[in-house]
């Protein structure tokens, strides 16, 4: 997943005008230069600010003043390419291309430009509607912490007012009897105000801090630990870890797991999904030709391991004057004679030569012009074999690949509550099937002599899926490291060659039918099949998205889940997407958001035992709230249709170097060195959450709950908060009637806040019950019958 939501729609934006405008041929092949006669013109265009990559050749600078190309006063030299912004249109963007120049990015775009006034007065609006009332001040968290190397102070603070650029808010504490002060960052995301933060390495830790605003508002609180204290990472004496030596492949990895059960068919099986995927398989091709018009692209009907790769296409000039153009084929091989004139010339076009493969060796191949292009360009002799470009060694089968779960427990027959690991849905994301690896053994080769993996095995019913993507897997090890999504093409003929293989498949990550972007939110593309964030043709439609469908509904038992993805070190939860207007899906409960925070402080503590490593408070909590929209996810398909608590791990923490007093990322795929401490620190994390879930199974203790103020009487209106014992979701009625489960919830009070409180303007009666994430009722109420619940009168005069 990309890490930085605050620059994620600009990129997405750049990649996918660059990625519609600029298609070339196969990267290894050169283009001609072509007449500009040759490509269609397009009239009454939009125009861009560009910046282009334009050769450092005084021809290069030339052809630009010809074409009268509007350029900006921003130029430099990088890479021996000059760098220029220059406002240009699609047909300006075409003619470039013919000499050599290219859109290296753009900047933006004439609607942009458009936007620009309706944004302000918008702002305008904004900021008397922010202003029109007394500014209060916030504190939202104040924490400190040590990470690998440094202690650092994190603050998050919001103002009613913080919407506004102009809105300042500035930290006060005192370091070494020192006033040492901070400037806040405003955070937004989709235009919505969230909160000010930030983060600096201290040197002593401030009992309190004070957040001053701009406009006159201020809080004080006190600063706490960040996770809080934790045992050091001393397993039993015995306890043995470290299975992992090396990146795994799929085929690797499905070994690694059915040898585990052969060692321990008493407390483990292996659990076949029901849905092959596509396969490791691909049609084998060849782009025929050099230039657009005169290109053809030719596919084989068979796979390329099953025939595809043996076939081989030779065009050939008629050697008699004015002979026709033909067919014929040889076995696997094709001959083209090309058509004649009367001159002895060839004139065969790209568009002639695809319509006589189509209907005459069709059983072979199929052709097309290239990406849409009229062919009518003149098709030069040459001869090309096909091949299904796939690399992996043998020991890759090429056939659909069965999914597959290691299931772990001393009885897995659905009477204890399940847990659910899994991971690698983003091909590239090679840690991850290590920390579900390493997991797996652990709790197996710890079984006999470690009382608390016992505990976990006896008493819960554990499902660990190391590669929900084996297709994508072996595509990313062996051809291109940067794969994310699965191997399945889902693109029309236009979109289908093989200059475009590494951006076909579907992101099984937003292939799930809750929040997704045939819903309309956002953070997927339902139109564009060479998008890293495909949805697919339709939601579901990948098998391996609706394996994980299966497995939930096979096994009702499953409460808990982590999603295992890389890199940058978040933990998030449920809401996953939003809207364009930044609605969310309906965010958790004030007890279940309680809950899942209360879950991941013993999650986060048991990732930073191995190494010190702190999931910032920044990257923690819902996904909207600390990344941006992911439209379609699987955990929150789990969530909302199953009702199963479920996280997602980001691993891969960025590292602090001391010396530079910087943050240094991982990336996806780091030396084998890192990514072996970070599947250590995620499996000790994934474990973490499996305890979650035992305490889960063995918690029969019901909840107790109390309102402040406690009822009686009051003059003017009231505001009513609730306290828990522990993390409670809070049933309640306001009309007299008796509260049931479909009674009111007690609800957030906003973004990175706490519960709503209740405010009363006249004589209410307040009626409610708790119940805890295990479903223990308060007072052992019947909702709805007895008359066990808690209510309360606020009389009003």
């Amino acid at each position: 997943m990309i890490r930085n939501k605050r620059w994620l729609s600009s990129a997405i934006v750049i990649s996918t005008v660059a990625g519609i405008a600029f298609s070339t041929l196969d990267p290894a092949v050169t283009p001609k230069v072509a007449e500009a006669s040759s490509l269609k013109i397009q009239p009454a265009e939009s125009v861009s600010l560009v910046q282009l990559a334009v050769p450092n050749t005084k021809e290069a600078m030339k052809k630009i003043e010809e074409l009268g190309i509007d350029l900006t006063h921003r130029m430099h030299v990088h890479d021996g390419k000059i760098e220029v912004d220059a406002v240009v249109t699609p047909s300006e963007v075409t003619m470039l291309k013919l000499y050599g120049i290219r859109v290296k990015e753009t900047l933006i775009t004439e609607n942009q430009l458009n936007q620009r006034v309706a944004e302000r007065r918008m702002a305008v609006k904004q900021e008397q509607k922010l202003t029109a009332t007394e500014e209060t001040v916030k504190i939202l968290r104040a924490n400190h912490f040590t990470n690998q190397s440094d202690t650092f102070l994190y603050v998050e603070a919001k103002s009613t007012s913080g919407a506004l650029s102009s809105t300042i808010l500035t930290a006060r504490w005192t370091e070494n009897g020192e006033e040492k002060t901070a400037t806040l960052q405003q955070i937004q995301d989709a235009g919505e105000y969230l909160y000010h933060s930030f983060m600096l390495p201290v040197s002593q830790i401030p009992t309190d801090i004070t957040i001053e605003s701009s406009l006159g508002g201020s809080a004080t609180s006190k600063v706490t630990e960040w996770l809080g204290e934790e045992k050091p990472d001393k397993p039993g004496k015995h306890y043995v870890k470290n299975f992992v030596d090396h990146y795994m492949d799929p085929t690797e990895i499905n070994a690694r797991i059915e040898n585990l059960v052969k060692e321990y068919p008493e407390l483990a099986e292996i659990v076949e999904m029901p849905n092959k995927t596509n396969g490791y398989r691909r049609q084998a091709q060849a782009t025929l030709g050099t230039l657009q018009n005169t290109a053809v692209v030719v596919t084989s009907r068979d796979w390329g391991h099953e025939g595809g790769n043996a076939i081989s296409i030779e065009l050939k000039k008629a050697s008699a004057a004015g002979a026709p153009l033909s067919v014929g084929t040889s076995g696997s091989k094709i001959f083209v004679t090309l058509a004649t004139d009367a001159a002895g010339n060839a004139k065969s076009t790209a568009k002639e030569v695809v319509d006589l493969l189509n209907a005459e060796v069709s059983d072979l191949v199929s052709a097309t012009t290239y990406r849409g292009n009229a062919g009518n360009g003149i098709v030069e002799p040459a001869v090309y074999s096909l091949s299904d470009n796939l690399k992996a060694p043998a020991s890759v089968l090429r056939d659909p690949f069965t999914v597959k779960a290691i299931r772990i427990g001393k009885h897995r027959d659905g009477s204890k509550p399940g847990v659910l690991g899994y991971s690698q849905e983003h091909a590239r994301e090679w840690v991850t099937p290590l920390v579900s690896v390493e997991t797996a053994e652990r709790l197996l080769r710890n079984y006999s002599h470690d009382k608390e993996t016992k505990k976990l095995v006896d008493n819960l019913d554990i499902f660990i899926i190391p590669s929900m993507n084996p297709d994508g897997g072996h595509y990313s090890f062996y051809d291109f490291n940067s794969q994310r999504k699965n191997m399945t093409n889902h693109c029309s003929p236009t979109q289908s060659d093989n200059g475009y293989r590494n951006s076909w498949g579907v992101d099984l990550n937003r292939n799930h039918d809750v929040g997704s972007a045939f819903d309309g939110y956002v953070g997927a593309s339902t139109t564009n099949c060479l998008s890293g964030s495909y949805a697919g043709p339709s939601e579901h439609s990948e098998p391996e998205s609706r394996n994980l469908v299966w497995l939930t509904d096979e096994n009702p038992n499953i409460k808990f889940a982590m999603n295992i993805h890389s890199y940058g070190g978040y933990f998030m939860w449920s809401p996953g997407a939003y809207t364009p207007e930044r609605e969310t899906l309906p965010r958790p409960s004030a007890g279940e958001e309680a809950y899942y925070w209360q879950a991941s402080d013993h999650i986060l503590k048991e990732i930073k035992k191995h190494r010190g490593t702190v999931i910032l408070p920044s990257r923690t909590g819902p996904i909207p709230d600390v990344l941006y929209s992911a439209a379609g996810n699987s955990a929150d398909h789990l969530w909302y249709k199953k009702g199963i608590y479920t996280w997602n791990f980001e691993v891969g923490a960025d590292l602090w170097n001391k010396e530079t007093k910087s943050w240094e990322l991982v990336g996806f795929q780091p030396p084998f060195e890192e990514g072996h401490e970070e599947a250590m620190e995620f499996s000790n994390g994934l474990l973490g959450m499996i305890d979650v879930a035992y305490q889960y199974s063995k918690d029969k203790k019901a909840p107790k709950s109390t309102v402040t103020p406690n009822g009686g009487r009051h003059e003017d209106k009231v505001e009513v908060s609730f306290k828990t014992s522990e993390p409670a979701t809070i049933y309640y009625t306001l009309d007299g009637s008796r509260p049931t489960f479909d009674s009111q919830k007690l609800a957030l009070n906003g973004t990175r806040e706490g519960p709503e409180t209740l405010t009363f303007e006249k004589t209410t009666t307040l009626n409610w019950f708790s119940v805890d994430a295990s479903k223990n009722i308060e007072n052992r109420y019947d909702p709805g019958k007895n008359k066990k619940y808690n209510t309360k009168t606020f009389f009003i005069k």
